[in-house]
């Protein structure tokens, strides 16, 4: 299955946490290697939103928040060195997807 284009990828989840820098947890230093920066959020939601109308998702368990969906490929940035991803998504009780996450493929 696909993720629904209209999926939520709240601005505050690029702005305030994958493209800021952290002591843990940092994806902003993986993410800028592929050239996505904080000054420019909406190159790597875009991003995101082509790798997941290209790749199928995989359902990968549920909890109180709902289902969680993995789609797994390359992120291509501005730089032109794709990331190996794995973009997490959980679809909530209404339906609803959202992005939980971006993190490297290992």
């Amino acid at each position: 299955m696909k993720i629904p284009p209209d999926a939520v990828i709240a601005p505050e989840k690029l702005t305030k946490y994958l493209l800021v820098p952290r002591n843990k947890s940092d994806k902003s230093r993986y993410l800028a290697r592929a050239g996505f920066r904080l000054a420019e959020p909406e190159v790597p939601e875009k991003a995101i939103r082509t790798l997941c109308a290209a790749v199928d998702a995989v359902e990968d368990g549920a909890d109180v928040y709902g289902t969680d969906y993995t789609v797994a490929g390359k992120l291509a940035g501005p730089s032109g060195s794709p990331l190996p991803v794995v973009v997490v998504w959980v679809r909530r009780a209404d339906g609803l997807f959202r992005l939980v996450t971006v993190k490297p493929d290992k």
